[in-house]
């Protein structure tokens, strides 16, 4: 929520200052997205009423249509959100070790499947997402992970660090392949073992294609 914040004048007095209606708009955005996040989060996407994140938020319904056309638009919002996050997760890991750049996608790919074990990522991005925005909306909303996946995979093309081909169709088999690897983790009945054999066989994938066979 927008609050007032002091300001010195020539004088050197301060005083208050209102939010400006962009300000206000703004916070309350933030507060829509934020109370939808955490209801969409906790007990799903098909359990979370417009009331429940109005009440949460602190917000009228008229102020939610007014920035959201209804709940599949709001869900879409959080949902690009969570995409904004991985996307920073994914490039902080890479960044950790970018000299060697067929390694640091690795680790970013390590990180994407890592984040999986999150429960509220889970609720969010693989359980609900599918159902509530369709597979072809998913994909244009995390174009960034996409984007970032390919990038590093044509400069470890560049560097040397594997061998010359194309980086569009290794960049779709990776990141479909860690997609599903994802959903798969999540589902399992142990995820964290899961998510070990994914990483021990995500290896032996990223050595192979480094070495060319």
């Amino acid at each position: 929520m927008a609050t007032a914040h002091t300001a010195t004048d020539s004088g050197g007095r301060q005083a208050r200052v209102r939010p400006t209606q962009r300000e206000r708009s703004d916070a309350t955005v933030e507060d829509l997205l934020a109370a939808a996040r955490a209801l969409f989060a906790t007990v799903g996407y098909a359990a979370t009423s417009l009331d429940a994140v109005c009440e949460r938020a602190g917000v009228t319904k008229g102020a939610l249509y007014h920035h959201f056309a209804g709940k599949k638009q709001l869900f879409s919002a959080v949902y690009t959100r969570e995409q904004e996050r991985l996307a920073t997760r994914i490039s902080t890991a890479y960044r950790a070790v970018a000299d060697d750049p067929w390694e640091a996608v690795f680790e970013g790919s390590r990180a994407y499947l890592e984040a999986s074990l999150d429960p509220e990522v889970q609720r969010i991005t693989l359980f609900d997402a599918p159902g509530a925005l369709g597979w072809e909306a998913m994909r244009d909303l995390g174009v960034n992970c996409r984007e970032l996946t390919e990038k590093g995979i044509a400069r470890a093309i560049r560097k040397g660090a594997i061998p010359e081909r194309p980086a569009a169709p290794l960049t779709s088999m990776l990141y479909g392949g860690l997609s599903e690897s994802a959903m798969a983790i999540v589902r399992a009945a142990d995820p964290q073992a899961a998510l070990l054999e994914a990483l021990t066989d995500l290896r032996k994938l990223f050595d192979a294609l480094a070495a060319g066979s």
